[in-house]
Parts: C-alpha cells; sequence; structure tokens
C-alpha cells in the first residue's frame, strides 16, 4: 500500500523541501506540490489524497481554515514556523505538528503515525510475509511503487532505517528503499552469503574487499562491525584466512 501524499506551503524552499522528503519515503506516493491552499482545493478534489503536509501560516486560507472545511478530509500534518498554533492543529485531529525548520527523520515519523493509521497492524505485519521472497538466487522487492528483482550477488550491504530499509548494491549509487524490516530480511537472506555486523547493517561476505580495524570499507564508506557481532565476524574473517 502506498500513500497518496500532497504538500503545501506558500514559501517556495520550504515546499521544496518537504515535497523533497516526502519522495524519500517509500511508502509515500509523492502527487503534487501546490504553492496555496486555494490552488491545492481546485486541484485535489479527483485525486484521492490520503495524506497532506500543510503550512498553516498562509496568505488568503491559512492551513486550519483550509482543512477544516474538507470533505472528505485526509489525514493531516501540519508544518509551520509558529509552535503557537500546535494546539489548534491537534482540534482537528492532525497525525502530527512539525515545527520548522524540521528534518527528514521527523518527517518520517509522522508519516509512519499516518501509515498506522490508514493500515490496521494486522496489515503491517503482512508487508513481511511473502510479498518479499528470494527465487532463483533474486530478492524481489517493492520499492517506489513497483517490484525490482535485486540479484543477492549484486548486493553490497542493508542499511535500517527504521520500518524500512535502504539496499546498496554494486556499481549503483542510490540504494533502493523497499517497505520491510530488517528482521524479516535476516530472515530471508542465506546466513552464509549474509552476515549481520552491527545493529543496523547487514553485508554480503561475498562482497566484502577491505577490512581495516574490524570496519568494513567500501571506498570512503565504512561499516562498523557492533560489539554483539564481533565474535560471529572475526570467527567468520579467521576462518577463511590464510595462514
Amino acid at each position: 500500500m502506498t500513500i497518496k501524499t500532497i504538500a503545501i506551503d506558500d514559501e517556495p524552499l520550504a515546499l521544496h523541501q518537504v515535497s523533497t522528503y516526502i519522495q524519500k519515503v517509500p511508502f509515500l506516493e509523492f502527487v503534487d506540490a501546490y504553492p496555496d491552499a486555494l490552488t491545492a482545493m481546485r486541484e485535489m478534489e479527483d485525486k484521492q489524497i490520503d495524506l497532506m503536509f500543510v503550512d498553516i501560516n498562509m496568505p488568503d486560507l491559512n492551513g486550519l481554515t483550509f482543512v477544516q472545511n474538507l470533505n472528505p478530509r485526509p489525514l493531516v500534518v501540519f508544518t509551520t514556523a509558529y509552535s503557537k498554533y500546535a494546539i489548534d492543529g491537534y482540534k482537528v485531529e492532525a497525525v502530527d505538528y512539525l515545527l520548522k525548520p524540521f528534518s527528514f527523520e521527523q518527517l518520517l515519523a509522522a508519516a509512519e503515525k499516518a501509515r498506522r493509521r490508514l493500515m490496521p497492524a494486522a496489515q503491517t505485519e503482512k508487508q513481511d510475509d511473502g510479498s518479499n521472497a528470494i527465487v532463483d538466487g533474486a530478492l524481489f522487492v517493492r520499492t517506489d511503487g513497483h517490484t525490482v528483482r535485486v540479484q543477492l550477488s549484486d548486493i553490497k550491504y542493508i542499511e535500517s532505517m527504521s520500518e524500512y530499509v535502504r539496499i546498496y548494491l554494486l556499481n549503483k549509487e542510490k540504494p533502493l528503499t523497499p517497505l520491510i524490516s530488517m528482521h524479516r530480511l535476516e530472515e530471508l537472506l542465506p546466513s552464509d552469503t549474509f552476515m549481520r555486523v552491527h545493529r543496523s547493517y547487514i553485508v554480503n561476505l561475498s562482497n566484502i574487499t577491505d577490512i581495516q580495524r574490524l570496519r568494513i570499507v567500501y571506498g570512503k564508506e565504512f561499516i562498523p562491525v557492533g560489539d554483539n557481532y564481533k565474535d560471529a565476524f572475526v570467527e567468520y574473517i579467521n576462518k577463511h584466512s590464510m595462514k
């Protein structure tokens, strides 16, 4: 399930930032961005929007009044530079309230709150059950609204990002960001090739080329080996090292 999402803000830089953040969240489908509430009201009617990130302090029609007059009303996350509006925001059952300037992590947390409201807990768990499967040495993952076939041999490492992961591939700069838990991936991936080396990282043992002081090095990037995983990793390295 993807959540159809729009952004509304009269400040161009703020609108660009929140739109960029939305497009980074794998379970959000970015539909459009609007410079004011009146434009949004005219153009969003037939788009079946699930979630809105709305600035409150806007000319002509402020975000709070705009939301109060919507019927039906999508889920709302208010964004503003003024904390005095927070209580008013919750009067219309806003999912969250983001005080500018806010980080991507804060927007992601708000998006996850919205996802939990839209998707029952049982269905959320189902996302990790069978929808991602390994066939003929490849992992099928859903990302950005479509399914991608990823050869296991092409995976360098996987990074946990709360309720989704980043899969880094050989010869590709941009990682894939499927909505699947690190725990579920650890269950799916073959243990003779993939190893959890940190609370936040799983590495493809076949693609390790450089280790420095218990750090796995990929060019200018490095993966730390956590204390809880150090013994297993050192045992693997010693087992496969020339004596």
